[in-house]
């Protein structure tokens, strides 16, 4: 990934159109190769986890600027995420690589009201399951702990001494793994992006099973 590095570290120093067109080839090199390395990590990661069949999903380099006061035309990073297939896998996969600040990520960045509210239902239910799988040696590790917006107070429809209140505050359930340059460009660096997504299985399976069932864990449909 040394192409995609070099070439976002003088992106970030010159993001205007008239230099990226002056230097379109050395964007597309990295552009291939960022393709390459997605597709790469996917063939790994299918091995172990049932993933949409239409494969990768690369985020285009330019930026929507509409809405933004930034109005710098293109992204200083490469992004891309993985679907899990079917209802009854939840969570998605997430990777982005930049200068300085490369990291791969996964979990629940958006969930709705009504999954939002089951989720936490569950957990207050019983949150020994989640606390033994994000309090483990190996989330631990790679992780640290859970992210993700959080509201001040404690939800409506839970008490505030809630024994799980820190997990019930959530409103995004997010797990995130940085890498050094010196990683990234590493001939093993898909293998290291592996490890890491295997080591979100847990969790994965555990909100999966309580997102398909209710709270006597009969299956929803």
């Amino acid at each position: 990934m040394k192409k995609t590095l070099d070439f976002l570290t003088q992106l970030a120093q010159n993001n205007e159109r008239e230099w990226f067109n002056a230097h379109k080839e050395s964007y597309l090199e990295a552009d291939k190769e960022v393709k390459s390395f997605s597709v790469e990590v996917f063939n790994l990661l299918s091995t172990h986890d049932h993933l949409e069949p239409t494969g990768t999903k690369v985020f285009r380099i330019y930026k929507d600027v509409r809405f933004s006061k930034d109005k710098t035309p293109y992204k200083t990073n490469r992004s891309g995420s993985f679907k899990r297939a079917t209802a009854l896998l939840r969570g998605g996969y997430y990777w982005s690589i930049e200068p300085g600040n490369s990291f791969v990520a996964g979990g629940f960045f958006g969930p709705n009201s009504e999954d939002l509210l089951h989720i936490r239902k569950q957990i207050s239910q019983e949150p020994e399951r989640l606390y033994s799988i994000i309090q483990s040696e190996s989330f631990i590790k790679y992780f640290g702990a859970l992210v993700g917006k959080k509201l001040k107070s404690a939800p409506r429809g839970f008490e505030k001494d809630d024994p799980a209140i820190d997990l019930l505050k959530h409103k995004q359930f997010i797990v995130k793994h940085p890498f050094s340059d010196q990683e990234v460009v590493a001939p093993d660096f898909p293998e290291k992006v592996m490890a890491v997504y295997l080591s979100l299985r847990p969790f994965f399976d555990y909100m999966s099973e309580i997102l398909t069932t209710d709270l006597n864990g009969v299956p929803l449909h």
